[in-house]
């Protein structure tokens, strides 16, 4: 009996830890710079996809900064974003998941809010470059947000929705100097359970975004 209580009590420990260790917080954004970058001529024409990424994490104003070229809110009084969004649903969350853990982008207060912590970046693709990516990004459309509309109609704008926020993210990258790839190759379902996503939100695609790898 003593035996048992021993083990009951270290694996009650070693479970609080594990908690503990991947427990994370919300993380406060600065407020994202508006002026600046290259030309949209210049960003257009420095715009592609690259695979290979370096280890330099993304300091908070530059993931500030892109998060809300993707989607972030350039007409305060009204609320609407710097992408189109079909009849203003704003369905689109953006899954931010870096080493420390997921969150989902707050653009209207500038917050990451946690999700779930430990680096789950392999579990946003198939491929192996998909680890050292430091930011990764998750397009999940909401579909409670799209009222009446369809089926139909919510996988077609959602898609075309999540199109123009990830150009926005590749011409911020093309300005910045830093690499971006998108991906539809991922394990949906699976990725889903990792992030306790309702039945109701669908994941659209998959952006990676790092600096590029020195060689």
């Amino acid at each position: 009996m003593r035996k048992i209580t021993v083990f009951l009590m270290l694996f009650l420990f070693t479970g609080f830890c594990y908690a503990q260790e991947n427990e994370i917080q919300s993380i406060s954004l600065p407020n994202p710079q508006m002026k600046g970058g290259k030309p949209l001529m210049e960003a257009l024409s420095a715009r592609k996809s690259m695979r290979e990424f370096g280890s330099q994490e993304l300091s908070l104003q530059t993931l500030s900064n892109l998060l809300w070229a993707a989607f972030g809110i350039n007409r305060p009084e009204s609320g609407k974003r710097t992408a189109p969004s079909a009849s203003n649903w704003q369905e689109i969350d953006i899954y931010v998941a870096t080493s420390k853990g997921v969150y989902v982008y707050d653009a209207k207060n500038s917050v990451l809010k946690p999700v779930v912590g430990g680096d789950l970046r392999a579990n946003f693709g198939r491929q192996a470059f998909v680890k050292t990516a430091p930011v990764v990004l998750a397009y999940i459309a909401d579909y409670s947000k799209m009222g009446r509309a369809s089926q139909t109609d919510k996988d077609f704008y959602s898609a075309t929705d999540t199109g123009f926020i990830s150009q926005n993210v590749y011409l911020f990258c093309a300005s910045e100097g830093l690499n971006t790839v998108v991906l539809g190759i991922v394990d949906k379902q699976g990725l889903a359970q990792s992030l306790n996503l309702r039945p109701e939100q669908k994941i659209i695609l998959i952006q990676h975004v790092g600096y590029p790898k020195t060689r």
